[in-house]
């Protein structure tokens, strides 16, 4: 790579010096004599480094290196908006050079953020040895830079005009500049997990780690390995320590999904973590310290599980600091047209090179359906219908609702309590009877296979199995006496 590389120093012939060796290395130099015209260039021309003098006319080379810093520091802490109105501001690494090396000074400009102290006078080959090793780290901050907004690329930004769903956003923003934890209610595919990334991104967090762990995915044992970690020989086969997502997560955000699904035992060490922050491996005695701020989700009453004796009342309490109820999609049919436009224009749906509208009829058959599975149902039907619409305008045959609607009138019905004709589900048993519809025709659509009928669904392949056992469904397909 040919960087661009500032020499800063009021001694005109070190500049020549530097500036040849630069040249001889295949990079491009720049010079600066004085503190105030280095910070010029420096944000005139974006350079990859800065050799920096620490004595320098006008602005010593410490103040300089403060002015880099605060600059930089003014720019992480711009929201998303203003970061995509403006250019990107990119800070260089800078290496100081002295000849009034000391410790002290070395360590006050370490502290500052440099990268790297040379005391002079020094050699040319150390020097080259330094630069080097400056512009491999360089790159790497780049690569993993690129590597972060692909993957931030990968995930859905809340996509909203309800009137609801803003007022429950505008307690989320809220909520992120503090360390509190969250708890997100809502049903399957209501948008739990792109909140939950949502707080995270608002957070002074936001430049660590976001680690997402569904609670339901796990067995117990193997859920306890999967948060805390382990230490070697802790069970067969730990042949070396294995940090948990716990300490993945070290400075940034661990989301607990589907939280109402964790085990009881697991319920109490993750009530000690959110009182102590503290918590051991697996097969460790040595408590392990931690600064992750955590968010739970959940489809399920809590109350209800409280109740019941499967979930911890000093847990929830724990979890509910802040409170988040996310709406279903039928609950804010407003949001229809801004998520349609959303799904049938992002950059993976434009990759496939095709434009597409809805008719009129389209939109109604969208408006007039149910959405148990909510926003999540809603792109699935959505990328399925631009897929096998052969035109450009998708019509109502293309999204495959008119089974799934009618498979709701199949349904067995409830007689009210009371002796008037009118026949009814409470809201919990409908979703539940309607659950249990959706899946049994994606395992028909599917031959039975139950990873395809979950990739159909947007579910995982082990919650799959999982709600097949809750809601008593065999897998398989019923037999001729059937």
């Amino acid at each position: 790579m040919r960087a661009k590389i500032l020499i800063v120093d009021d001694d005109r012939d070190i500049l020549l010096s530097l500036e040849n060796r630069i040249t001889w290395m295949g990079h491009e130099p720049l010079t600066a004599a004085n503190g105030k015209d280095a910070l010029r260039l420096i944000q005139e021309e974006e350079p990859d480094l800065v050799l920096l003098d620490l004595e320098l006319p006008l602005l010593s080379g410490l103040d300089v290196l403060k002015q880099v810093n605060e600059t930089s520091a003014r720019h992480n802490q711009r929201d998303e908006e203003t970061l995509r109105a403006s250019a990107a501001y990119t800070t260089p690494l800078v290496v100081m050079l002295t000849a009034y090396g000391t410790i002290e000074r070395a360590v006050q400009a370490m502290q500052l953020g440099a990268f790297d102290f040379v005391p002079k006078p020094f050699t040319a080959d150390h020097l080259t040895v330094v630069i080097k090793k400056a512009l491999d780290t360089a790159t790497l901050h780049r690569q993993v830079e690129t590597l972060r907004k692909e993957v931030d690329a990968q995930f859905e930004p809340v996509v909203t005009s309800s009137k609801q769903m803003g007022e429950q956003l505008a307690v989320a923003k809220q909520a992120a500049t503090s360390s509190v934890t969250v708890l997100l209610l809502g049903e399957t595919g209501t948008g739990k997990e792109v909140v939950a990334r949502a707080i995270h991104r608002w957070s002074p967090r936001a430049g660590k780690p976001f680690i997402a762990v569904n609670c339901a995915a796990f067995p117990e044992n193997l859920l306890e390995n999967e948060l805390f970690g382990h230490e070697k020989g802790a069970f067969t086969g730990a042949t070396k320590r294995e940090p948990g997502k716990i300490e993945i997560a070290e400075g940034g955000t661990l989301f607990l999904d589907e939280i109402g699904d964790m085990p009881l035992t697991m319920q109490s060490h993750l009530l000690r973590l959110l009182q102590d922050r503290t918590f051991y491996r697996v097969g460790g005695t040595q408590e392990v310290r931690t600064d992750a701020r955590f968010i739970a989700a959940t489809n399920k009453d809590l109350k209800q599980a409280i109740r019941q004796g499967t979930f911890r009342e000093d847990l929830y309490f724990r979890l509910a600091v802040i409170t988040i109820a996310l709406p279903p999609l039928r609950g804010r049919m407003e949001d229809l047209p801004t998520l349609v436009e959303h799904f049938l224009n992002r950059p993976n749906i434009a990759a496939l090179s095709k434009r597409v509208t809805l008719s009129d009829e389209a939109f109604q058959t969208l408006h007039q359906y149910p959405w148990p599975g909510n926003v999540r149902e809603l792109e699935n039907v959505l990328t399925r219908a631009l897929i096998l619409c052969p035109g450009d305008t998708i019509e109502p045959e293309h999204l495959s609702l008119t089974a799934l609607a009618a498979s709701i009138t199949d349904a067995p019905t409830v007689k009210q309590e009371s002796n008037t004709d009118i026949l009814f589900f409470s809201y919990h048993k409908s979703m539940d009877v309607y659950g249990q519809k959706l899946i049994e025709a994606a395992l028909r659509r599917n031959g039975w296979n139950q990873t395809k009928a979950a990739a159909e669904l947007g579910l995982q392949r082990t919650y799959l199995t999982k709600l097949l056992r809750q809601k008593q469904i065999s897998g398989k397909p019923p037999t001729p006496s059937e």
